[in-house]
C-alpha cells in the first residue's frame, strides 16, 4: 500500500534530525512526505532543507510565522501539507511529530497492518519518553493510538472529517475516538515502539501543569468524572508521588467549575463515557480475580472472554 507523511514543525532543531535519520532509513519509504514549517524562528527549515534536497520525496513547505500559537495552528500547518498530497495516489496518510526516532522497518510494519485488516482504520504503536512507556504506564490501551505517529486509512481519515483545529488540544484523541465510534478499528501493536524525545505536554512548562492541563483536557474532551478519580489516585502512586495526581483533579475541577466549552459532540462524549465505564468494570473484575492488571491490553482480553 502507498503512503504519505505530514509532519506539521514548529523549533524542532534539537530532535527533528532524528526523525529525518530515522526515515531516510526507512524500509518502506512514502510517495511522499511533506514536512511543514510552521513559522520557526531556529534552524528547522535549514535541517529539512538539507535532507530534501538529496531525498527528492522528502518536501519542505514553509509556512510565515504567526503570533497565534495554539493546537488548532498545527492543524492548519497538517492541512496546508494535505493540499501538497491530495494529487498523489495513496490509500494511508499519517501525521508524524518532528521529535521522535524508531525502527527501520517501523512503517512498512503499521502498513502492512492495513492491508492484512480492511476494517482497520487507525493505527501506531506505543512510545516511549525518558523511562515512560505508554504501554505499561497509562491506561489508554491498545484501542488508542498515541498522536506522535497515527497512520490513518485515508477513507477514514476522510470520513470523520480530518482532525479538528480545536485551540486546547485533543486532536488526535478526537480523531482517534471518532473514528472508533463510526465503526473502525483504531489500534496500538506493542511488538514496536517510537522514542519520544521531549516529555509530552511540557513544551514550555513544568511538570505540574502538564498535569493541570492534562486535568482540564480531560474535562472538555468529555472524561467521566468517576473515571477522573480513578485516574487521580492511579498518578497519586506514581513518581513524583501524590504531585502528578494532584495536578489533574485540580486541573479537572478548574475546568469543571469554569464550564469550560467542550469541542467534543454529546455523541462522542456518551461514547468516550461508555469506554471508559468498560473499562473500569474490567480492571475491578481483574483485581477482585487476584490478578495483575495488563493496562495495555484489558479491555480487548476482557471482551475475548466474554465471546
Amino acid at each position: 500500500m502507498k503512503y504519505v507523511l505530514i509532519t506539521p514543525a514548529h523549533n524542532e532543531e534539537r530532535f527533528i534530525s532524528k526523525t529525518l535519520e530515522s526515515m531516510v532509513a526507512q524500509t518502506l519509504l512514502p510517495e511522499r512526505w511533506v514536512i511543514v514549517d510552521d513559522g520557526s524562528t531556529d534552524r528547522t527549515a535549514e535541517i529539512v532543507e538539507s535532507y530534501a534536497n538529496r531525498y527528492p520525496w522528502i518536501e519542505l513547505f514553509r509556512r510565515p510565522r504567526r503570533a497565534d500559537r495554539s493546537f488548532a495552528g498545527k492543524v492548519h500547518a497538517f492541512n496546508a501539507g494535505l493540499e501538497r498530497v491530495c494529487s498523489l495516489q495513496f490509500e494511508v496518510i499519517g501525521n508524524l511529530d518532528a521529535d521522535l526516532s524508531f525502527d527501520a522497518d517501523y512503517l512498512a510494519f503499521l502498513v502492512r497492518k492495513f492491508s492484512e485488516d480492511p476494517k482497520l482504520g487507525v493505527t501506531g504503536t506505543p512510545f516511549i519518553e525518558d523511562g515512560y512507556d505508554s504501554a505499561r504506564d497509562s491506561f489508554e490501551g491498545e484501542n488508542h493510538v498515541a498522536g506522535g505517529c497515527q497512520l490513518f486509512r485515508y477513507r477514514c481519515f476522510q470520513e470523520i472529517g480530518g482532525y479538528v483545529p480545536n485551540r486546547a488540544g485533543g486532536i488526535d484523541w478526537i480523531a482517534v475516538t471518532t473514528a472508533r465510534m463510526k465503526g473502525w478499528k483504531t489500534r496500538s501493536f506493542p511488538e514496536k515502539r517510537f522514542h519520544h524525545y521531549r516529555t509530552l505536554g511540557t513544551a514550555g512548562r513544568s511538570g505540574m501543569a502538564a498535569s493541570f492541563s492534562y486535568g482540564e483536557k480531560d474535562y472538555y474532551l468529555g472524561g467521566s468524572p468517576v473515571w477522573e478519580l480513578f485516574r487521580v489516585a492511579y498518578r497519586m502512586t506514581r513518581r513524583p508521588i501524590l504531585f502528578e495526581g494532584l495536578g489533574l483533579l485540580s486541573g479537572y475541577c478548574w475546568a469543571a467549575l469554569r464550564r469550560m466549552k467542550r469541542p467534543v459532540t454529546p455523541e462522542l462524549m456518551r461514547f468516550h463515557r461508555r469506554e471508559q465505564m468498560k473499562k473500569l468494570r474490567a480492571i475491578f473484575r481483574t483485581l477482585l480475580s487476584f490478578k495483575k492488571v495488563d493496562n495495555f491490553s484489558l479491555v480487548t482480553t476482557e471482551s475475548h472472554t466474554r465471546l
